[in-house]
């Protein structure tokens, strides 16, 4: 059994030129992921777990800088890699799930090219296989009726099914690292546990690793291994996803009594302070 981390990402900064000098959106980050682990990342917008997410498949385009002592994926040292490097990795061995797939989705090709477009990437196979592959990955999301979802336009779908389609397109390479950030943002209350129930089923099925983006603490806590609470670029908390109740950092424990329970008793909700915990 292979005993090394998949992910390894020491000291890694995100920065952006401003008129005042460079911004840091991201602060000496340092994290390993385990293979097969699930991994959440938590925090308000604008705490820098999406650029996190990004910078893991380098992403960050000029005026933004991205720099680290190490990021290394299965032993590939990704900082060392050129563009074209990349592009093999992306898609083919790590796979990223955009917020709102209405906006991530080519409006004027059909779902099923979309979806092959992906795969025909990476490998070459034969049409049929092709087609075979894109059925078998829509069939594999809970989609009805796949070979006539195929030629459905990204307008014709329901936010709930954009999503399958999104997760049906970054999986179809068979990549060995999922990013989802924030993959539920977009759709009901109803579809969100199908959606996170299916990429669990299809994370653990695959013996794939798992980082989940979101700034929802219960959601993380049900579906991950271990969480990492952010903070202004950050990692203020590190901790086992049972144990979140038991978190110690003033902002993490700010975070969680911000948030509304079902049986709640209390005439307000306490406002997070941020320089720390909650207040009133």
């Amino acid at each position: 059994m292979n005993e090394t981390p998949l992910l390894e990402v020491e000291d890694l900064r995100v920065s952006f030129a401003t008129p005042n000098g460079p911004v840091e959106v991201v602060k000496g980050l340092s994290f390993t992921l385990g293979r097969e682990e699930r991994l959440g990342i938590v925090g308000e917008s604008g705490s820098g777990k999406s650029m996190t997410g990004r910078s893991i498949l380098r992403l960050i385009r000029a005026p933004g800088k991205q720099t680290a002592k190490t990021l290394r994926f299965d032993g590939l040292d990704l900082m060392a890699q050129g563009n074209r490097q990349m592009r093999k990795v992306r898609g083919a061995r790590i796979s990223m799930i955009m917020q709102d797939p209405k906006f991530s989705l080519n409006p004027v090709m059909t779902i099923g090219e979309q979806i092959a477009e992906a795969l025909r990437v990476h490998e070459r196979l034969p049409r049929r296989d092709l087609r075979a592959r894109v059925i078998e990955m829509l069939t594999s999301v809970r989609i009805n009726d796949p070979g006539r979802v195929a030629r459905m336009y990204p307008h014709e779908v329901s936010g709930g099914m954009g999503q399958r389609v999104m997760i049906a397109m970054m999986l179809i390479p068979r990549p060995q690292l999922l990013i989802a950030d924030e993959p539920t943002s977009a759709l009901d209350v109803s579809v969100q546990a199908q959606v996170l129930d299916l990429i669990e089923e299809l994370v653990t099925g695959n013996g794939m690793g798992l980082i989940l983006i979101s700034h929802d603490l219960n959601l993380v806590a049900r579906y991950c291994d271990r969480i990492l609470v952010m903070n202004g670029g950050e990692v203020v908390e590190a901790c086992a996803a049972q144990r979140l109740h038991e978190a110690s950092h003033p902002y993490t424990r700010g975070l969680l009594a911000a948030q509304p329970r079902m049986e709640e008793t209390r005439d307000e909700l306490p406002v997070l302070d941020r320089s720390g915990g909650a207040g009133t």
